[in-house]
């Protein structure tokens, strides 16, 4: 086990993770995992380039746990995700490096914010494509209309 303090920064490939204190652990088989921790109300970031493209993810949390053997990474409460034009914030995202996937949920480890008893959101920012090309919202044809539920929201 290593444990690493002060101003952390790891590169592995093209993933940068930046974070106060790190602690990684190696298993028998010599994959490693890493735990950066946000530390004083900080944020612990990571940075990771998408595979075949000029395109970057950034991420944030109070805690970041990455798993080289699954290629996952965990971002556990204020965590925050941008990928591209996308933006993604809940309590927990897992992103996984290999399908370029995420999911987020408003509780913690995953669960449900009302499961855990306290209201919270995912919020989530996402650009619509056509053929793998962000949609232009000027070009004609293109009518949007707001939900109900965004135009007469829920008092938080």
């Amino acid at each position: 086990m290593h444990i690493l303090e002060g101003n952390v920064v790891l590169v592995r490939g093209t993933m940068v993770i930046r974070t106060d204190k790190l602690v990684v652990t190696q298993d028998a088989d010599g994959f490693q995992k890493g735990v950066a921790y946000g530390g004083a109300g900080g944020l612990a970031r990571f940075r990771q380039k998408r595979e075949g493209k000029d395109e970057w993810i950034d991420g944030e949390g109070e805690r970041i746990e990455h798993d080289a053997r699954t290629e996952k990474t965990d971002l556990y409460v204020r965590a925050y995700v941008k990928s591209g034009a996308d933006e993604v914030r809940g309590q927990f995202i897992t992103y996984d490096g290999k399908t370029e996937n995420y999911l987020v949920t408003s509780g913690p480890d995953g669960t449900s914010a009302l499961a855990a008893g306290k209201p919270d959101r995912v919020r989530a920012v996402i650009q619509p494509k056509k053929d793998g090309k962000p949609i232009n919202p000027a070009a004609p044809g293109v009518s949007l209309k707001v939900a109900p539920e965004i135009a007469n929201p829920r008092p938080e």
